[in-house]
């Protein structure tokens, strides 16, 4: 078994940097998923990711005061209907845009979602 199939490359980024690291995935095919929290998806144009290159993360804060919370899974929903993309969307209901007080329950998110992925490229 080659080394290389348990090598995983992963791009993650808050708010503006998820817009940053959004580009950053379109420009390294090798990437094998992304995480984008509280992405500015009414403030940036994301119309780039299409097509999306991989599956990854969208994570909302439902009392976002920063990024219309809507518009962060509209974009995940628009990203969903691309072939062989799953575009998950979840949100932390009573986060704010820093997600303070809920740290705890961003970390088992995002912890969960990355479990999930990594035990089925690992079972392929």
């Amino acid at each position: 078994v080659s080394q290389s199939r348990y090598r995983f490359s992963w791009v993650a980024g808050f708010s503006f940097g998820a817009w940053i690291a959004m580009q950053l995935l379109m420009r390294r095919p090798e990437i094998d998923g992304f995480v984008a929290v509280a992405p500015p998806a009414d403030k940036y144009d994301f119309s780039f990711l299409a097509p999306c290159p991989t599956s990854g993360l969208f994570l909302g804060a439902g009392k976002d005061n920063v990024v219309e919370p809507t518009s962060v899974e509209k974009l995940a929903k628009k990203l969903m209907h691309q072939r062989n993309i799953e575009a998950d969307y979840r949100c932390i209901d009573e986060a704010d845009h820093f997600f303070a007080g809920k740290l705890g329950e961003l970390h088992t998110t995002v912890d969960s979602y990355l479990s999930q992925r990594l035990l089925a490229k690992l079972a392929a």
